[in-house]
């Protein structure tokens, strides 16, 4: 029997020279300047992401129940270039919630990345025909396709609440999420704060990196020797 799947409007596609910016920073910038709290925990890449390599786009998001896959192949189906497939799947690593197939189907249709709360498997596939994953988890226990599940709904990921359409940053380091309503704001600082620490290498080339607020925020009681 048929199950129900809720599917919400689509949100308007950022411009490309927004998606070009947003790649050429980094989770922890974005994190950094909004508040540190940004990220979502315990997501990190499991396949197919280059060293130094930064994703981003436009969240597709998904809610389905933990270890079921079923309203994760519709959203596939109705996705749009350039953005990022983000499932909200409890975080359960149990049982994989997309493989090599899902993952060679994604890059078909241009998924600029994966993101999964919960597991996944066939990684050397995935490395080889996917799009960037990133997961809770790995499992070689196939999914369940029973539903019931929404799509382009408000979803909690990794405990970080995402709507459609908020952009996505992925690296090395992670996943970070910035609403969609603030992304001018964070956006703008986190690449002031790219050129920010820019400086600081240089200072630290030059051996005149000031220390001065390390000291500043210390009270040192200096132990004497026994």
């Amino acid at each position: 029997m048929p199950v129900d799947c809720r599917l919400h409007p689509a949100t308007p596609l950022p411009a490309d020279d927004v998606v070009d910016r947003l790649r050429r920073l980094a989770t922890s910038l974005v994190s950094d300047v909004f508040g540190r709290w940004a990220g979502a925990p315990g997501l990190l890449p499991v396949a197919g992401l280059a060293p130094g390599r930064v994703v981003a786009g436009a969240a597709l998001t998904v809610r389905t129940r933990p270890g079921d896959n079923l309203v994760v192949h519709k959203a596939l189906d109705i996705a749009r270039p350039g953005e990022v497939l983000v499932v909200a799947a409890s975080g359960a690593t149990d049982r994989a919630i997309l493989g090599g197939l899902m993952g060679r189907y994604a890059s078909a249709r241009g998924l600029a990345a994966l993101v999964v709360d919960g597991a996944v498997r066939d990684r050397s596939e995935l490395g080889r025909s996917a799009p960037p994953v990133f997961a809770a988890g790995v499992s070689h226990l196939g999914p369940y396709k029973d539903g019931p599940g929404d799509l382009r709904c408000d979803v909690s990921l990794a405990g970080i609440a995402v709507q459609d359409g908020d952009l996505v940053v992925g690296d090395e380091d992670g996943v970070a999420v910035i609403p969609r309503a603030r992304l001018q704001d964070v956006l703008v600082a986190a690449e002031a704060k790219r050129e920010a620490e820019a400086s600081e290498t240089a200072a630290i080339a030059a051996g005149t990196w000031d220390r001065g607020w390390v000291e500043a925020g210390l009270r040192i009681h200096e132990v004497p020797r026994a």
